[in-house]
């Protein structure tokens, strides 16, 4: 398996929801189960094929949470430094069109939220913003249309 990259907080998260689903979630849909069955009938029963449903999930999602940190690189971005954008970096860009400040941070493709201001290493903003540095201007072509990004700032924290 390949190994990938992600921070030590995506990859506490990951733990954190395998911990939950197995600790919490896996019980209570056992015991829904439980209640169905007891109910009689289970081809008739909408209760017991939701709760199989739901194990079904959770089940697969347990196998695939602890494939992913079988395979993760966790990367702690409070010892990198530097005044390149790479891997962890928080970057803050202004929108040369617009002007407006926006800061990403440069993370794992399975922690990356755009609500959170979390990029994947391979987004295309990503992408072309690694190796620059404070002053550099980068052009992304989006979904959008073509966008160009001044940097501001980069910072590891």
């Amino acid at each position: 398996m390949d190994k990938f990259p992600i921070t030590a907080n995506g990859f506490k998260a990951m733990e954190a929801e395998v911990k939950h689903l197995k600790a919490i979630e896996r019980p209570s849909v056992i015991k829904a189960i439980a209640e169905a069955r007891a109910h009689g009938d289970l081809s008739e029963n909408a209760e017991y094929s939701a709760a199989r449903e739901k194990q079904s999930f959770i089940e697969g999602r347990i196998l695939e949470l602890e494939s992913k940190i079988a395979g993760a690189e966790v990367i702690d971005v409070a010892s990198l430094s530097g005044d390149r954008v790479k891997f962890g970096a928080m970057v803050k860009l202004m929108d040369e069109d617009t002007e407006e400040n926006v800061t990403y941070q440069i993370v794992g493709e399975y922690e990356a939220d755009i609500k959170k201001h979390m990029l994947s290493v391979t987004a295309p903003i990503s992408r072309a913003l690694i190796g620059k540095k404070k002053g550099d201007t980068v052009e992304v072509v989006t979904p959008k249309g073509s966008k160009s990004y001044e940097v501001i700032e980069v910072k590891f924290k």
